[in-house]
């Protein structure tokens, strides 16, 4: 009886590692799905002509050499206000939830709330309201959102002309509004039951207005274009 008690011990112990994977396979969530790295990702092409030309123009037109002390685009912030839809001492959930689902579909990326800070009685707001969303982007998320709006959102501005060249302030800082959220082809405005605009800032890095402003134009930002030619007066024409 003893020697079939050890051997059944003997048996377990030699059975207790077959659940272990075999040839030192690795752990983790790849091994686990049964996923494979794809390889290395394209870098965002306004990234690429940033780095390629635009750095080499920025030099020669301010005579900045040292690449440490150009402009440098940081983060662009998008901002929705919620304010006007401020309903007693909430804001209306489907207004919360279609504005937070427009943020996310337009940038990928999940919005945040921003509570008052302060109360403010003439706009009726409270401190610890909820008053807007906000979005944050950084590195290729941003560049491929600068992307996206020079290429496809502001083409589908209605009666665009322009982008104003004026919204800088004096770090070279640009801001600019959009009135609905239907530029973006990402929104189907035919789910959407009300619209609503937005505040974009493109926050750069060791800038001034004059650098911020060529160096956006250099990337394909459509700002105003000047006037070809002063009109002539009728004096002028009589002459």
């Amino acid at each position: 009886m003893a020697d079939a008690g050890e051997k059944k011990k003997e048996h377990q112990g030699k059975g207790g590692g077959e659940g272990k994977p075999k040839g030192g396979a690795k752990k983790g969530k790849g091994a686990a799905t049964g996923e494979h790295d794809a390889g290395p990702r394209t870098p965002p092409r306004l990234k690429v002509l940033y780095d390629t030309e635009v750095r080499k123009k920025v030099g020669e037109q301010f005579g900045v050499k040292n690449p440490m002390a150009q402009p440098k685009l940081e983060k662009i912030v998008l901002n929705v206000n919620m304010g006007r839809h401020l309903d007693g001492t909430k804001i209306p959930p489907h207004v919360r939830q279609t504005i937070i689902d427009t943020l996310g579909t337009i940038t990928g990326q999940k919005p945040v709330v921003v509570k008052a800070k302060k109360s403010v009685a003439n706009f009726k707001l409270r401190a610890g309201f909820e008053s807007s969303v906000m979005v944050t982007l950084r590195r290729d998320r941003m560049w491929h959102f600068l992307d996206r709006f020079i290429h496809l959102a502001t083409p589908r501005i209605k009666d665009f002309r322009g982008l104003s060249d004026k919204a800088f302030d004096r770090q070279g800082n640009y801001s600019v509004g959009i009135n609905e959220q239907g530029v973006f082809p990402e929104i189907n405005m035919a789910e959407v039951e009300f619209t609503h605009g937005m505040n974009i800032n493109f926050c750069f890095a060791r800038s001034n207005p004059a650098s911020t402003r060529f160096v956006l134009d250099a990337l394909g930002m459509p700002f105003v274009k000047p006037e070809e030619g002063k009109q002539r007066s009728p004096k002028a024409e009589k002459k």
